[in-house]
């Protein structure tokens, strides 16, 4: 549905994106994740041609430009703050957008807005803004959705009611391009996982391949040691040793099994080392920020 290819974006003369290239399909979720100043903002404003850009990007074949915009009429976006006339009421807004007046009610309905809809939005808490900035985004059944830091002041609540609208749209097809800092709320709605930092795309995932590196490594603990070190080390496999617990990589348990069982050594344990999502984030940061330090 959406292609980006080797794009770079400039804001004056700084280059803010390099060589930016992935691809979104009809039902993805893809959780677009980095620290602050990463460049998320700025892709999904490239998408939306709102920056300067060189590259190629091309909505269902229609090519993207810059201040053109016929290939997004099918795209619905919440970018920083949700675009919303002050002296108008929340359903005057949608109106301005609406095809349909029945979708503009469903979406009432389902972000349960039905209570101050008819109120001027300059009264609305930042909560309200956003479940209308949202709802915005979602009119008109777009097959594309870019959604920036869409749960920003949004109660439990209304989280959870805006976690399975976008279930219910990806369901039917919808792709979403969501941004997030809430890394806890982003990994329950998304199907893949694009990592950016300086500007530079450095994971691009489905959630299932991403979280594998959830076990990186395996505890071993043996009923000997020191006979484990001897077996482990005469068959060139790696492990560190902390107090008598072996850490060693996930592609050798099998073979270690092997060889402990035929020296008749028991395992008294053989557990997977799992990282928070969040910490395979850092790690992964951090990963990227020795490398450079070190091309450095």
């Amino acid at each position: 549905m959406l292609v980006v290819q080797n794009i770079n974006t400039y804001i004056g003369r700084k280059q803010i994106i390099t060589d930016a290239t992935f691809e979104i399909h009809p039902g993805n979720i893809i959780g677009l994740i980095g620290p602050n100043g990463a460049g998320k903002t700025t892709l999904m404003k490239t998408i939306l041609g709102l920056t300067k850009f060189d590259g190629q990007i091309r909505l269902n074949q229609t090519t993207v430009t810059e201040n053109q915009h016929a290939a997004l009429a099918n795209v619905g976006a919440l970018i920083e703050h949700p675009a919303i006339y002050p002296f108008l009421t929340g359903q005057q807004n949608l109106a301005l957008y609406a095809h349909d007046p029945a979708d503009c009610r469903r979406l009432i309905a389902k972000l349960e807005m039905t209570t101050y809809i008819h109120d001027q939005a300059k009264g609305y808490s930042l909560g309200m803004k956003q479940k209308l900035g949202i709802a915005i985004a979602l009119l008109n059944d777009p097959q594309l959705v870019i959604l920036d830091e869409p749960m920003n002041g949004l109660d439990v609540e209304a989280t959870i009611g805006v976690r399975r609208l976008i279930h219910q749209y990806a369901a039917q097809g919808t792709a979403f391009l969501i941004s997030s800092h809430i890394l806890s709320e982003l990994q329950k709605v998304m199907t893949h996982a694009i990592l950016i930092n300086h500007g530079r795309i450095i994971v691009d995932q489905p959630i299932a391949e991403f979280e594998q590196l959830h076990h990186q490594a395996y505890r071993l603990h043996t009923e000997n040691s020191q006979l484990t070190v001897k077996l482990l080390s005469r068959h060139h496999i790696q492990y560190t040793l902390d107090g008598d617990t072996f850490q060693v990589n996930p592609k050798d348990i099998f073979e270690i099994q092997d060889i402990l069982s035929a020296q008749h050594v028991h395992l008294k344990e053989l557990t997977p080392i799992s990282s928070s999502f969040e910490q395979i984030v850092v790690q992964l940061l951090n990963q990227q920020r020795g490398g450079d330090q070190h091309h450095d």
